[in-house]
């Protein structure tokens, strides 16, 4: 174990807004581990999903006690993360942040029809696009949360990990343990 407490930045969001892709992007920029969110799902809630069913609370707590899991050990070996993860609910953000001190957050939104596209121009995702109006309903914006940094999509996302790595600089310094 190092007394450095590694880093861990959770880019969130509706599906389609683009987790997996900027939070690769970022990743790379920041020299840090990627966690896909998704790759973590229970084979049950992927089953669910693509049935064109919800996730409910109770199918999510185990998955996020999982991530939680997965990046609090990273960190606390010292490494940086950043996790890709709808983390749509306050609650979940919360359940997130006891991965350690330095968790913080990027929120990707954008138009809906802009999100409504890239949903429908995926063809190797369980997440069906019918299940956007759900996503979209569950999401409680993290308007006043001090370490989230909210990013329109609009933009390629070369430009959008530009933006967030000066974003970042601008939250409440995390704390190390």
């Amino acid at each position: 174990m190092t007394d450095k407490v590694g880093s861990i930045v959770v880019v969130m969001g509706i599906s389609g807004s683009g987790k997996s892709t900027v939070g690769r992007r970022l990743a790379e920029r920041l020299g840090a581990l990627f966690v896909e969110g998704d790759d973590h799902h229970p084979p049950a809630n992927r089953a669910k999903m693509a049935a064109g069913h919800p996730l409910d609370d109770a199918d999510r707590a185990p998955w996020l006690a999982r991530l939680v899991e997965i990046v609090a050990s990273a960190a606390g070996e010292g490494r940086d993360v950043v996790l890709a993860c709808s983390a749509l609910r306050r609650r979940y953000r919360d359940r997130l942040r006891e991965a350690g001190p330095t968790v913080r957050f990027v929120h990707l939104t954008g138009a809906d029809a802009l999100v409504r596209r890239r949903m429908g121009a995926r063809a190797d995702h369980f997440m069906p696009p019918a299940l956007i109006d759900s996503q979209i309903a569950a999401l409680e914006p993290p308007d006043h949360e001090p370490d989230v940094l909210e990013v329109d999509v609009a933009e390629p996302p070369e430009r959008l990990v530009e933006r967030i790595v000066a974003g970042l600089a601008t939250l409440p310094a995390p704390t190390e343990g």
